[in-house]
């Protein structure tokens, strides 16, 4: 099948702890056991803090949460809240190799000016890029391939279905968002995925066309123009043609960063009108119904 083309607050069993800086270490422990931890009281996004975040104009709140993954690694992530609360699904986002979540900070307070909140998570598979460090791959002393990164996209699940969230959709950049397609074909919690730059990252094989074959959830799925194009379109093809929207740009680049101005000043609004779109689908509320017409008021560069 060929997909659609589209051009241009119960918290059972948790426990809480106060995070006190931005950059804590943290050990392996032993046993597969599942605890989620929330972080401190929310604190404005500055532009000092996260290059880039403070364009739109959007206040966005954040707190830094600590997650403890099923394997028992702490995992960092930043926890945006919009103005509408719960009323829709939480976006789980996820960035790139090499990358940290400030890859999204330019991003988030779009996504919550439409009404989402976000929880950007700082992966095992990650690095230095954007001129932060990853919280993550810190505590740990380096970085860990991709498959064993697949117990953070669980770790952020698990979070955000104890903390009452009424949807989950899983956003993946590069090698997270392979990872984004196994996470929906094997939690019936993920209600969408956004996919950025997806590819056969996964070793041997078509691993990651396997997982979107079990997909049956919308899937957005976009990525640079070329060859990537086409590695994308491969990936989606077992999927029902009627749930799969592929943008296909006429000038981007690699992963989330499209919807980047610094990283594409040419194309990122072609992509933000597509990613808009997506989101305003029945899915992507909690009653399922279709989400109206929302817009931020500043053009979210």
């Amino acid at each position: 099948m060929h997909p659609r083309i589209q051009s241009p607050n119960s918290r059972k069993g948790s426990r809480t702890r106060r995070v006190a800086g931005a950059e804590l270490l943290a050990g392996l422990a032993g046993a597969a056991v599942l605890v989620a931890v929330l972080g401190v009281a929310p604190r404005p996004v500055r532009a000092d803090d996260h290059a880039g975040a403070a364009e739109t104009g959007v206040g966005a709140q954040a707190r830094e949460v600590e997650l403890q993954a099923r394997d028992r690694v702490r995992i960092f992530a930043d926890h945006f809240q919009s103005e509408q609360g719960r009323a829709r699904p939480v976006l789980l986002l996820f960035h790139q190799a090499g990358s940290n979540s400030t890859e999204y900070e330019p991003i988030v307070p779009r996504l919550a000016a439409l009404g989402f909140d976000t929880l950007a998570v700082d992966g095992r598979a990650g690095g230095r890029m954007f001129d932060r460090n990853n919280r993550t791959v810190m505590s740990l002393g380096r970085a860990q391939p991709f498959d064993v990164a697949y117990g953070d996209l669980e770790a952020a699940l698990d979070w955000a279905i104890e903390d009452g969230y009424p949807g989950v959709v899983a956003w993946g950049s590069s090698y997270s968002a392979a990872l984004v397609f196994r996470l929906a074909a094997e939690h019936e919690q993920v209600r969408a995925v956004l996919s950025f730059s997806p590819g056969e990252h996964l070793g041997a094989g078509e691993k990651v066309r396997g997982y979107a074959a079990r997909v049956k959830v919308p899937v957005f799925v976009t990525s640079a123009p070329g060859v990537e194009v086409r590695e994308a379109a491969r990936i989606v093809e077992p999927i029902d043609a009627a749930l799969v929207t592929h943008y296909q740009p006429r000038i981007g680049v690699h992963g989330s960063s499209a919807l980047r101005t610094d990283r594409n000043p040419r194309g990122y609004e072609a992509y933000w009108a597509a990613v808009e779109a997506f989101l305003a689908k029945p899915a992507f509320t909690a009653s399922g119904k279709p989400a109206p017409s929302v817009r931020p008021d500043s053009p979210g560069e």
